[in-house]
């Protein structure tokens, strides 16, 4: 398989950094670490701690989080197989900027700080690679955090359902089915809101018709009435995550 190729537009935050490398530095790459297992809402990294390794995610999805020191916890990305996390510690040497968790079974490379600096530092193309990767999430974080600034909690979460339905979308009889575990606490850290936010919005959302929730998943009924409610019909983006997956691997998940 050869690398990814960016398209024009040069947004690219969505593609996974194992998929940019040629397959012969893929192989390397993975090659200098061992595998370990994280079972479920597990940690993998945790903000503030030192930093020793790197993680190249092979299976399953995580959250990438920060927490304020009142205990609010801000959802930034979720990172899924290709992905790779702690990297920015790895480079600076600074303690981890972010804690990232196990949202299903993940299998991860662990590589040692030493060994991917090397990695990293003798190829050109792989330094070029990993800079393009940093600053395409730089810009759709940036990107983002405009577009939200000029939206109403309402707007940010349609918004954040039309996103999620891209990339974590299942179609079933019934609508398209969210195949990611988020928790409404996590969906308020997403949109930079109150869990009691979110349920309220949820709720208003169900007796419209526009979506389902229960025990076992969220589905999204009505995506059109929320493009409607998002006001940005032609401009949403998925900013994390890849591609919806066309059937669920591992069965529809609990809403907490």
């Amino acid at each position: 398989m050869a690398a990814y190729v960016p398209d024009g537009d040069g947004l690219d935050d969505r593609v996974p950094f194992l998929a940019r490398l040629e397959r012969e530095d893929r192989v390397s790459l993975l090659g200098l670490g061992r595998e370990l297992s994280f079972a479920s809402r597990a940690p993998l990294l945790r903000q503030d701690e030192p930093s020793s390794h790197i993680l190249l995610i092979i299976n399953g999805w995580t959250k990438v989080t920060t927490s304020a020191p009142n205990g609010y916890e801000a959802l930034h990305a979720l990172r899924g197989p290709g992905d790779i996390v702690g990297e920015s510690a790895s480079l600076t040497g600074r303690p981890r900027s972010a804690t990232v968790t196990a949202l299903s079974p993940v299998r991860a490379v662990v590589v040692p700080h030493e060994k991917f600096r090397a990695f990293v530092t003798g190829s050109a193309e792989i330094s070029l690679t990993l800079l393009a990767l940093t600053a395409d999430r730089t810009r759709a974080a940036d990107r983002r955090s405009l577009e939200f600034a000029a939206m109403t909690v309402r707007e940010r979460f349609a918004v954040l359902l039309l996103d999620l339905a891209h990339t974590h979308g299942v179609r079933t009889d019934e609508g398209i089915e969210l195949d990611i575990p988020l928790s409404k606490q996590e969906l308020a850290g997403a949109v930079g809101a109150s869990r009691e936010m979110v349920q309220r919005l949820l709720k208003d959302l169900r007796a419209r018709g526009i979506v389902l929730t229960g025990r076992r998943a969220m589905v999204i009924v009505r995506p059109d009435s929320l493009r409607r409610i998002a006001r940005a019909e032609e401009s949403v983006r998925p900013p994390v995550g890849h591609e919806a997956p066309q059937t669920p691997q591992n069965g529809p998940r609990t809403l907490r």
